[in-house]
């Protein structure tokens, strides 16, 4: 009888609690609908797919690109009947974004489409691979970074679409840094490679979409046989309710990782500070542990050395705190490591990549073994240090005996003011 009278008693309860979790799901999708930035992919969505409407599509896409309530904008193209999806392009680290940095991507096949790696033994999509295709949809999540290669896969993607005279669709997305951060100096004509493929400064502070545009109009693809500089025929689908001033967590989105090391929004902006000085040999940025790009330290770094980089960065509006860290892989892989760790927040005034041309300046002079690996003008590392940075002056200089700390710092900000100003009429969000 007890058991019956607790049963009888908890089932309006029950009841209560699955109408009141109804309820406050459908209260917080709508409230999604209302305050969230709407992506490229979302405004796609609301139009029914009216551009493509009857189109073959090829997508450029991975597993990060989603729309604002989460679905993989290739499962959103793939299951409408407005368009045909009949292939699927991917870029470095797969569609899954779980393929180490710089390892071959290989194709598969995801819901029912193949895919074609744009990270392997072709990095530009060839006739067999979009030929057939109506029009290219280029849906990537960047993340406001000049080496990530995201930008690189579209560039090639519309240098492709130019020559073979297919209409180009770029599906906007935020810069999770924001749209007000541009720091770093331009790419020298003769360091441009697959990380640095185009004249922009280290932190561009653009969104995929307005370099998309910036990239036809300026004429940065490559030439064709007549030595004019080709166009594609771009579309942007623009977002809506995203401003300048917003960095991720504004977005009202959760941050899906676009690699194996960026697994947050935080190790975006780790990266941004740390990802140049992971170019030296002799130091960690925290490869190899759960927060990568959030450490920089090597075994035996002195407190006092700790304690006056922690000062340093509180300049650049960078909170850095003296810790221990162990990487389990990478460099130093199992070895102590002391050094900083950085706690970040958005903040639209950290200068990220100018506080990274500090701290190597400091580097230089309390830790010159950190560049052992990197002398030499025909060491690997030196050479991807090069292309990391966009110039082999920056290189020189910190190399030199003679250290001119006035001339590194004009180097990294070598060109930043001319794009500042050229980029403006690129922008099309306030």
């Amino acid at each position: 009888m007890s058991v019956i009278l607790r049963t009888v008693s908890a089932r309006p309860l029950y009841l209560c609690l699955i109408i009141f979790m109804q309820g406050f799901f459908i209260s917080t999708q709508a409230q999604l609908a209302r305050s969230t930035v709407k992506f490229g992919i979302d405004n796609l969505i609301d139009v029914k797919f009216e551009p493509l409407r009857g189109k073959r599509i090829a997508l450029v896409s991975n597993v990060a690109s989603r729309n604002r309530f989460l679905e993989e904008t290739a499962q959103c193209l793939a299951k409408t009947n407005a368009l045909e999806l009949c292939a699927l392009l991917v870029p470095e680290h797969g569609y899954f974004a779980q393929v180490p940095a710089g390892h071959n991507v290989a194709g598969e096949i995801i819901y029912g489409i193949p895919t074609y790696s744009l990270y392997g033994k072709l990095r530009r999509p060839n006739r067999q691979m979009i030929g057939n295709c109506d029009a290219v949809v280029i849906d990537l999540q960047d993340v406001g970074i000049r080496p990530y290669t995201y930008i690189s896969t579209m560039y090639n993607v519309m240098d492709a679409c130019a020559e073979y005279g297919i209409p180009c669709y770029v599906l906007d997305r935020p810069n999770p840094l924001g749209g007000v951060i541009v720091d770093g100096n331009i790419v020298d004509d003769d360091a441009r490679s697959f990380v640095s493929i185009v004249p922009v400064p280290y932190l561009h502070g653009m969104t995929i979409g307005e370099l998309a545009y910036m990239i036809n109009e300026e004429g940065w693809l490559p030439k064709d046989i007549a030595g004019k500089a080709r166009t594609c025929e771009l579309t942007v689908v623009k977002m809506k309710r995203w401003r300048r001033d917003m960095q991720w967590e504004h977005v009202s989105s959760l941050w899906v990782p676009t690699s194996p090391n960026i697994p947050s929004v935080n190790a975006v902006r780790g990266m941004a500070l740390t990802g140049l000085l992971g170019e030296l040999s002799g130091i960690s940025t925290g490869i190899g542990t759960t927060l990568p790009f959030q450490y920089l330290g090597m075994p035996g770094m002195s407190s006092d050395v700790i304690a006056q980089k922690a000062s340093q960065l509180r300049e650049y509006n960078i909170k850095a705190m003296p810790t221990r860290f162990k990487p389990m892989s990478g460099r130093f892989a199992n070895t102590t490591c002391e050094g900083l760790f950085f706690a970040f927040q958005p903040n639209n005034q950290a200068k990220l990549y100018t506080a990274a041309i500090e701290l190597m300046i400091s580097l230089r002079k309390t830790h010159p073994q950190c560049f052992a690996d990197t002398m030499g003008v025909s060491s690997p590392k030196s050479q991807m240090f090069v292309k990391v940075s966009g110039t082999k002056d920056l290189y020189e200089k910190l190399i030199a005996t003679d250290v001119n700390e006035k001339e590194i710092r004009l180097i990294a900000t070598k060109g930043l003011a001319e794009f500042i100003e050229k980029r403006k009429k690129y922008l099309l969000y306030n």
